[in-house]
């Protein structure tokens, strides 16, 4: 991921230095494990434990090995002496490197769940601030009937609640390491070591492996963060469209000096948003490339390894980065409730037809004759430019039924916001203060 769309936690955790670290980290507790054993001299180990890993030696050895694992354990016993001979004892590379990698994305779980969390928080602050805001619902982009700019965060809330729970079953899926050698027939390296040694890592053990740990983890995790990804871009679609300028129901933050175009100094576009739909299908994409890893040669091959070189610090670099992007838009949102009312208005009333009909159904006229009377008077006052209720108070088909007082009744915004105090409680949305 470039650096522009690259947050330093998440940096870290994909960095080369930190990854290295991590692969050292697990040699070390395999000695432990094999120190614990009795393989391992207690003496050799305490030097072990200073060993280091060079990386000037490594980019050496790799020109001649072009293969990192070598390079990395030549870096490493380079500067050991005798007990260097312990390092790497009964492994295959995707001991050391699966184990690794999962440390890897324990690390960036939580720094996503964290991520999450800051976005949860600052839409229920918002969801709590505009709970009773009236807004027009729209479905295929049409009015459709209101109901409030809470609501709807609050329907927001919920989903990334889901998200949540959703990454913290995917980091206990990933939370595993595997060190049973080549094949994974622990022909070289006993069951209880590996035990030990991610008991040290606190990782769980895969129960059984062949070389590798298993691509259907990885892709779990792949998919849980496309997941995420494509609620944010559902989220950040909304912003788009409420934006727009027929609507300018709210508007992302827009900071001194900022530009919105190099040619219309007027322009004030959604780019924050934008920017994270973009994201979104990079990450999309590379689920697809997760699920294609899983199935693998045999015990393995390494069709998977060159993929993951990319999709898996890309895909949680770009989700960190969306996730904060989409929070720094919610918490500087600006909400523009008198559009929101006019909006409300500039259909004259026509959101009130379902109102109208039931009321009539209540009344006694059959559903198809009440349809067809309330949708006439719609589409009318709709293409003609007309008030709803003024076409209503001269329909004699509907006075037969209803009277002045009832259709007052029936026009009334308050109606929708009657149990939105109910979904705010179920939601489990407290708005206590």
């Amino acid at each position: 991921m470039i650096d522009r769309y690259s947050r330093p936690a998440m940096k870290e955790i994909w960095s080369d230095e930190n990854k290295y670290a991590k692969w050292l980290e697990v040699e070390l507790a395999v000695c432990e494990a094999w120190t614990n054993v009795g393989v391992i001299p207690p003496e050799d180990m305490k030097k072990l434990r200073s060993a280091k890993f060079n990386q000037s030696l490594m980019d050496e050895a790799f020109s001649r090995t072009h293969h990192d694992v070598t390079a990395f354990l030549y870096s490493v016993t380079s500067t050991l002496g005798d007990e260097g001979r312990w390092i790497h004892l009964g492994l295959t590379s995707s001991d050391v490197m699966d184990t690794a990698l999962s440390l890897q994305l324990v690390g960036a779980a939580d720094i996503l769940l964290d991520d999450i969390q800051l976005l949860k928080d600052a839409i229920k602050s918002k969801a709590i601030q505009y709970k009773n805001c009236l807004m027009m619902g729209r479905t295929h982009g049409i009015h459709a009937e209101p109901t409030t700019f809470g609501l709807k965060l609050a329907l927001w809330w919920d989903e990334l609640r889901r998200q949540q729970e959703r990454l913290m079953r995917a980091k206990e899926t990933i939370e595993i390491g595997k060190i049973s050698g080549a094949v994974g027939s622990h022909a070289t390296v006993p069951p209880n070591v590996e035990e030990e040694v991610c008991a040290q890592l606190n990782l769980g053990v895969e129960p059984v492996s062949n070389q590798i740990i298993q691509r259907d983890r990885h892709a779990e995790f792949v998919t849980t963060l496309a997941l995420i990804a494509a609620s944010l871009e559902k989220f950040a679609t909304e912003i788009r469209h409420l934006q727009r300028s027929e609507v300018r129901e709210v508007e992302e933050p827009f900071g001194e000096g900022q530009t919105g175009s190099s040619a219309m100094p007027h322009k004030r576009n959604p780019e924050l948003s934008e920017r994270v739909c973009g994201l979104a299908r990079l990450i999309r994409g590379h689920s697809v490339t997760a699920l294609e890893n899983v199935a693998l040669w045999h015990e393995r091959d390494i069709s998977h390894s060159s993929a993951e070189r990319l999709i898996l610090p890309d895909s949680c670099l770009a989700l960190d980065y969306i996730l904060n992007l989409f929070t720094r838009v919610m918490v500087g949102l600006k909400v523009n409730t008198d559009r929101m009312n006019m909006n409300l208005h500039a259909t004259k009333g026509v959101i009130f037809s379902q109102r109208l009909m039931l009321a009539l159904i209540e009344k006694g006229m059959s559903r198809d004759t009440s349809y067809k009377i309330v949708q006439k008077a719609a589409l009318f006052s709709w293409d003609e430019g007309k008030d709803f209720r003024d076409l209503i108070n001269n329909e004699s088909d509907i006075l037969k039924y209803l009277s002045y007082a009832d259709l007052d009744t029936l026009f009334d915004y308050s109606y929708y916001m009657q149990y939105v105090d109910d979904v705010f409680e179920r939601a489990g949305i407290s708005t206590a203060v």
